[in-house]
């Protein structure tokens, strides 16, 4: 009953103080390059006290974040790591299905913040686009941040990368920083119950650059799924 309630109040209280936050970006956003971007990362920190004191929901980090021109990648289990990577990382570049962006209202501010939007079914194309838009991001020394398994997976499951992952790192030239997250033991996807516990990232070590394409994907591969353990 108490895990209802907790869920039932993080609904009500995290979308309602979302749409305000959508409100004030959609008013700011002629105000300047910088002011959207502030707006999004409230709204991640509300995120993440919302899950703290509502939910019942600890973050923890192991091991060390480097903070630099690296391509981070990050396992996905649920929509809190989506938003909670603006608590990690200093206005991150994200990449996001296509599609997301073109949802109203949403898709307007993602796009005003700088989100990296990806179309898989566009092969080498796409891939060209996110290398543009990422040496952008690094240009301005934004942390580019990819979910490369391209959708929510259960905890514990561990499916191959999407092909793309590999051209992106022989194409980029950066060292990538692997990182496990196990927040679907308590917020599965798509259920509405979601229980209190530990949300942990796992900083697995830096891949460096030059690797063959296939050793490095396999590091990376494992890096990710470092926390999966099955659901108690």
């Amino acid at each position: 009953m108490l895990t209802a309630l907790r869920s039932l109040a993080f609904m009500l209280i995290f979308y309602s103080g979302s749409l305000f936050f959508v409100l004030a970006a959609m008013l700011a956003g002629g105000l300047g390059p910088d002011v959207v971007p502030r707006i999004a990362t409230g709204w991640s920190r509300f995120h993440r006290g919302c899950a703290r004191w509502l939910l019942g929901q600890k973050v923890v980090v192991q091991g060390d974040l480097p903070h630099g021109p690296y391509l981070y990648i990050v396992k996905h289990e649920s929509m809190f790591e989506t938003i909670d990577m603006l608590c990690l990382f200093d206005r991150p570049a994200i990449g996001a299905k296509r599609e997301l962006l073109d949802i109203p209202l949403w898709g307007l501010i993602a796009r005003r913040y700088g989100l990296i939007p990806i179309e898989r079914s566009a092969g080498a194309s796409a891939l060209r686009t996110l290398r543009a838009a990422a040496k952008a991001a690094t240009a301005q020394d934004r942390a580019i941040c990819l979910f490369p398994e391209g959708t929510r997976v259960p905890h514990g499951e561990s499916p191959p990368l999407k092909s793309g992952f590999a051209g992106l790192y022989s194409l980029l030239g950066l060292p990538v920083v692997p990182i496990a997250v196990d927040s679907g033991r308590v917020s599965p996807r798509g259920r509405f119950m979601k229980r209190a516990g530990t949300i942990t990232y796992k900083v697995g070590n830096v891949v460096p650059t030059g690797l063959d394409r296939r050793e490095a994907e396999a590091i990376v591969h494992a890096a990710i799924n470092a926390l999966n353990r099955p659901q108690p």
